[in-house]
C-alpha cells in the first residue's frame, strides 16, 4: 500500500461523496428551492477526485511507487468515478427541466464499457496476454466524457447538453470500435503463434 495508492483509495471514497451532493442538489431542484452551495460542494469533491488521478500518477512514476494494487485499483476508481457522474447526472435535473445527460448517452457509455471488459475477458479465456493499457483513443474519449460532464455541471453555456453529449458520444463508439479491432489482432496474433497453426 503505496502512498500513491493511498491517493487512489481516497478518490474511490470521494465518489459517494460526490453521488449523495448531487441527488440532494437535484431534490433541492424539484421543490424549486436550488441550493446552490450543494451543487458547488459536489463540484468541487468532482474535481478534486478528478485532479488526484493526474496526481498519484506523478507520485507514483516520479517517486517509484508503482505496484501491482496500483495499477489494478487506478483504473478501477477512474471509470467508478467516471460512470457515476454519468448515471447520476442522467438520472437527475441538475439545472431547469431537461437540463441532464441522456438517457442514452449513459447507455452508450455502459455498452461500450462492457463489450471491452467482455473482450478482456475472452482474450484472458483463450490465453492471450493482455497488458491493460490504454489506447489513445479511450483517452480521448475519457477526455470528451469528462467534457460533457462539466458541461452539464458548470452550467456555462445555455446550449442543451445534448449537443456535448452527442460529441462525446460520438469518441465513445469511436474508442469502443478501436479496441474491439485491436482485441481482434491479438486473438488473431495469438492463433498464428499456437503449435501447429500457419500462415496461407
Amino acid at each position: 500500500m503505496t502512498f500513491a495508492s493511498k491517493i487512489t483509495l481516497t478518490r474511490l471514497l470521494m465518489v459517494p461523496v460526490f453521488a449523495v451532493l448531487a441527488i440532494y442538489y437535484g431534490n433541492s431542484i424539484k421543490e424549486g428551492k436550488p441550493q446552490e452551495w450543494i451543487r458547488i460542494s459536489a463540484l468541487i469533491v468532482f474535481v478534486v477526485a478528478s485532479a488526484s488521478d493526474a496526481l498519484d500518477g506523478f507520485i507514483a512514476r516520479h517517486f517509484n511507487q508503482r505496484s501491482k494494487f496500483g495499477a489494478m485499483i487506478d483504473p478501477i476508481a477512474d471509470k467508478t468515478l467516471l460512470l457515476t457522474g454519468i448515471i447520476t447526472l442522467s438520472l437527475i435535473d441538475w439545472g431547469s427541466s431537461g437540463w441532464r445527460i441522456p438517457l442514452w448517452f449513459t447507455a452508450l457509455v455502459i455498452v461500450r464499457d462492457c463489450v471491452i471488459i467482455g473482450g478482456i475477458g475472452i482474450l484472458w479465456y483463450c490465453k492471450v496476454t493482455v497488458k491493460i493499457d490504454p489506447h489513445w483513443s479511450g483517452k480521448v474519449c475519457t477526455f470528451a466524457q469528462m467534457f460533457a460532464l462539466g458541461w452539464v455541471m458548470l452550467r456555462m453555456v445555455s446550449f442543451d447538453p445534448i449537443y456535448a453529449c452527442g460529441i462525446a458520444g460520438l469518441f465513445t463508439v469511436w474508442s469502443g470500435v478501436a479496441y474491439v479491432v485491436q482485441g481482434w489482432r491479438l486473438l488473431q496474433s495469438a492463433d498464428m503463434h499456437q503449435p501447429g497453426s500457419h500462415q496461407s
